[in-house]
């Protein structure tokens, strides 16, 4: 058994899939591919299996000649943020929004940059090495040994850092409740927006290692949506497990997903004459709304396969300012080396602030096109490629839905799932088809 890299890192059960075996050589496989001698940061989100995976890849870096700094409890962008500022490589203990049992590891690269393919590969290879050879095989010895050490409060410049991002401009007025969905935001993100003189409300900030996503965050926003209707207040914002991810809701209790974050941030940019060749990165799983909202606004976009590495690399690419995805990833490529949720969410607010406008008239410039997506739990995901019934239906489909639809299908890079997404201008025709496309998937791969 051995670790691969997925969408986002590598993802599995913790203590089985992520068995301390593994995460020692793992981290040894980090060393070596990215250089003994040297600092490895690593941060973590609420989950209860964290520490014990932090002593695993703890160990096994010191083993193999690197130094530790633990940050402890530390949303995604936070610890890239470190590694910006500190020139160290920085590997993050989380499983984003995944339920509870699952954990993982997501790489940065000295500066904040999460590592580039041929890097994966290099440790997918060294971590097949050290399992094949003895347990002592090529480790570090005596004053070569690394150390680990801890940083404290290493959460603090980081807010800082989200606090300064405004450049002097404040959030007062804006009243806000914030879902932390008992993830590594349930500090930083009320912290962040209280400095920026927001009123703020904060709900599932109590994590116990057990309750992260559970019902709530980006994955389950309906208790923010009613809350931020009870309290009357002008927004919420919703961070997944690592907030490394964002949506908002507006006051009327509406969401207000990735594409409306997109879309609003990209035409106040613009008007601001700040979106670098008027240019905004997102993937194919944008709404088609977003992308007539943008074509009627003169703003091109870049189209990526899903993943904010993607999105960044595109964005590299093309000189944008401005990428993310659907979901809530969202890349202020002058503020930040990642996705940053809290960060967005900032950014969103100011926009309410200096407009004078409700988010929900903001949101309104584009209109939604129905989109159903099903993830499709099946037994051979591998074999989607060759499931040669189940892309003729698509294409009869295609064929019927017309030019105003779009259907896509996608392997999970980190679970055994097919997302089948059907986008078209009626809902129940939308759904109807994502339905028959289901069936004929399962009848094919179980």
């Amino acid at each position: 058994m051995t670790l691969q890299f997925g969408t986002d890192g590598v993802r599995g059960v913790a203590n089985t899939d992520l068995s301390p075996e593994l995460v020692v050589a793992f981290g040894r496989a980090v060393v070596r591919a990215l250089g003994r001698d040297r600092a490895y940061l690593i941060g973590r989100d609420t989950r209860r299996s964290g520490t014990l995976i932090e002593a695993a890849l703890s160990a096994g870096i010191c083993s193999e000649g690197g130094m530790v700094e633990a940050v402890g409890v530390i949303p995604t962008p936070g610890l890239a943020f470190l590694s910006q500022t500190l020139d160290a490589p920085a590997v993050m203990i989380s499983a984003s929004h995944n339920p509870f049992p699952d954990n993982g590891l997501k790489l940065f690269a000295a500066g904040g940059r999460k590592i580039p393919d041929a890097a994966e590969r290099e440790i997918e290879a060294g971590l097949l090495e050290i399992l094949e050879q003895g347990p002592g095989d090529g480790v570090a010895v005596g004053g070569a040994v690394g150390v680990a050490s801890r940083i404290p409060d290493g959460t603090a410049g980081y807010v800082e850092h989200l606090a300064s991002s405004l450049g002097g401009r404040s959030l007062a007025g804006v009243r806000v409740v914030l879902d932390c969905g008992h993830g590594a935001a349930f500090e930083v993100a009320p912290a962040a927006l209280r400095a920026l003189g927001a009123t703020v409300e904060v709900c599932n900030a109590e994590p116990d290692g057990s309750n992260i996503n559970t019902d709530c965050g980006s994955t389950y926003p309906g208790g923010l949506q009613r809350a931020v209707v009870e309290l009357g207040f002008d927004a919420g914002l919703a961070f997944d497990g690592d907030a490394d991810r964002v949506v908002g809701v507006d006051q009327n209790g509406r969401l207000v997903d990735g594409d409306h974050i997109l879309a609003v941030c990209a035409l106040d940019l613009r008007s601001r004459g700040l979106l670098r060749h008027e240019t905004v990165v997102t993937t194919v799983m944008a709404n088609l709304g977003f992308r007539r909202a943008m074509t009627e606004h003169a703003v091109t976009v870049v189209e990526t396969p899903v993943g904010d590495r993607s999105v960044l690399a595109a964005m590299e690419t093309h000189d944008a300012v401005l990428g993310g995805e659907q979901s809530g990833h969202v890349i202020f490529s002058e503020l930040a080396t990642t996705g940053d949720g809290t960060l967005t969410g900032i950014q969103l607010l100011d926009v309410l602030v200096r407009t004078g406008s409700p988010l929900s008239e903001l949101a309104a410039v584009m209109t939604v096109f129905p989109q159903v997506l099903r993830n499709v739990r099946v037994a051979d995901r591998d074999g989607l490629e060759g499931a040669r019934g189940f892309w003729a239906a698509v294409q009869a489909a295609e064929t019927r839905l017309g030019d105003d639809a779009r259907i896509l299908v996608r392997p999970s890079g980190t679970e055994p799932v097919v997302r089948i997404m059907v986008e078209a201008t009626d809902a129940a025709d939308a759904a109807a088809t994502a339905e028959r496309l289901e069936r004929s998937l399962l009848a094919e791969l179980g």
